[in-house]
């Protein structure tokens, strides 16, 4: 009988070459070793939309990994895109089919960077664009040091649950993003602001655990990163047991 909570993660989709001269996924370790740390069991999800309920039936958590692509501004009512949006439309319809039952089960979900994006949207809020064009003050959210460092801080929101699983006010984080959410929506609330007021951080506010947060917390770039993904295990530990005890 399995004992681990079954985790299953996101790929990334890349069109022929590098790699393979035919279409390939791809994902970086750190976001596998970071929930096999946390106690997890984790298993890659390849984008079969028609298998989105399949998936679902079998895994105890849903982690929404990042990527170098854009949700589609249509499906936030976002207008025409900006130049800089670029789109992978097969991954993202089988994302957000994960996240949105997901969600209808009270399923766990951790929403990575793009990830965090795609929650947004899910729970009704829209996203920014392209921060430079909305904000023109805002700090360098595509952070020009490596991904391995911090790139700024985010103030962490009292009373949610972020705060409550790293105990901190604070935290340094890396950046490597140019949209972000603009409104969280009726059913997310804020959890992590950065210094420019961009919103790092959203969680809903009727599920019992659906959080999502702007940086990487598999990279470990701050002490309390890894609370974020022991956290989310846990959350997929106690449903797995509510489940079989049903």
């Amino acid at each position: 009988m399995r004992t681990l909570p079954l985790i299953g993660l996101t790929l990334d989709a890349e069109q022929p070459g590098g790699y393979s001269r035919l279409p390939w996924y791809a994902l970086r370790q750190n976001y596998f070793s970071g929930v096999t740390a946390a106690g997890g069991l984790p298993v890659a999800l390849p984008h079969e939309l028609s298998l989105a309920g399949a998936y679902l039936d079998e895994i105890d958590g849903l982690l929404v990994t990042g990527g170098a692509f854009d949700v589609d501004p249509s499906l936030y009512g976002g207008g025409p895109a900006h130049p800089t949006v670029a789109l992978k439309q097969g991954r993202t319809a089988f994302e957000l089919a994960m996240v949105r039952g997901a969600l209808e089960r009270d399923m766990p979900v951790l929403g990575i960077c793009g990830g965090e994006q795609l929650l947004a949207v899910a729970l009704g809020g829209t996203l920014i664009q392209h921060i430079p064009d909305s904000i023109p003050a805002a700090l360098a959210h595509e952070q020009p040091n490596p991904r391995t460092e911090p790139g700024h801080e985010v103030a962490i929101t009292g009373g949610t649950l972020l705060a409550r699983l790293v105990g901190v006010p604070r935290m340094a984080v890396n950046s490597a993003h140019h949209q972000a959410v603009a409104a969280p929506g009726p059913r997310a609330a804020v959890n992590a602001v950065a210094p420019d007021g961009v919103i790092e951080g959203i969680e809903s506010t009727g599920h019992r655990f659906a959080l999502g947060v702007q940086w990487h917390p598999e990279y470990a770039v701050d002490p309390r990163d890894q609370a974020i993904l022991d956290g989310f295990v846990a959350a997929c530990r106690e449903a797995a047991a509510a489940r079989r005890a049903a």
